[in-house]
């Protein structure tokens, strides 16, 4: 099980400014996690949060760069899933999404929240979405992970 051994996080977000980039295909596996982001963001305290919205999974980083490269983002939430088929497709476009944003982050300094689901058919991307019957809600673990992450830097800043 994915989520065994998962941290019980508690963020006080109130003040940073967090932006959501989440990907468009797989509109309703996209509505959970988005949900689950938002609702995460609301229960920190954060405000104002803009989503940007792009065609898929593979164009994440590069609109997560621009954001990250802003300096208007204590921390970005990037959302997205690519489900197996039956083409190397799939291996690509998670390898480019993963190591584009890691990038992003430590090219920058910017947290981005990893809410990319790879999932090997949509019944697992179903599952991991927070919708209601989901067993785990990715989006709103990404927007905590970011904003913790954003929180334990700026308490490091000297």
């Amino acid at each position: 099980m994915s989520k065994a051994g998962a941290p019980t996080l508690t963020v006080a977000g109130s003040g940073l400014h967090v932006a959501v980039v989440a990907a468009s295909w797989h509109e309703r596996v996209m509505d959970g996690l988005l949900d689950g982001a938002r609702r995460a963001l609301e229960e920190a305290g954060v405000a104002d949060v803009p989503v940007v919205r792009v065609p898929g999974s593979f164009e994440l980083p590069v609109a997560c760069a621009r954001l990250a490269r802003s300096s208007r983002f204590d921390a970005l939430v990037a959302l997205g899933v690519v489900v197996r088929g039956g083409t190397p497709h799939f291996d690509y476009v998670c390898s480019a999404a993963t190591d584009g944003l890691t990038r992003v982050s430590v090219e920058t300094g910017v947290p981005v929240g990893f809410g990319v689901l790879t999932c090997d058919d949509e019944q697992q991307a179903l599952d991991r979405a927070g919708l209601p019957g989901s067993s785990e809600d990715k989006g709103h673990e990404a927007a905590t992970a970011a904003l913790a992450t954003a929180v334990a830097l700026r308490a490091a800043r000297v």
